[in-house]
C-alpha cells in the first residue's frame, strides 16, 4: 500500500469514527488537519464535519451530552 493509500485509509477512518472520539482526540486531530491543511484548512473542516456530523463540538458542549428536557418535562 502506498503512503498516499494508508493516509487516505486513515483520513476515512478518522472522519468515519469522528463523532465516537473523545473530545480532546477530536480537538488534536483537527489542529493537525489544519496544520497540515494550508489556508482556509480550518473553515473547510469545520464545515466538513458539522455537515456529516451534527453532534459534533459546538461551543464547548460535549457531542455526548444529552439535550436539555423541554420545558413540559419531555
Amino acid at each position: 500500500m502506498a503512503s498516499d493509500d494508508i493516509m487516505t485509509a486513515l483520513g476515512r477512518a478518522v472522519a468515519a469514527s469522528w463523532a465516537d472520539l473523545p473530545t480532546s482526540a477530536q480537538r488534536n486531530l483537527f489542529e493537525a488537519a489544519v496544520r497540515s491543511g494550508g489556508a482556509g484548512a480550518r473553515e473547510r473542516l469545520a464545515a466538513y464535519l458539522h455537515q456529516q456530523h451534527p453532534r459534533t463540538i459546538d461551543g464547548g458542549q460535549s457531542a455526548r451530552q444529552a439535550p436539555e428536557p423541554d420545558s413540559l418535562g419531555g
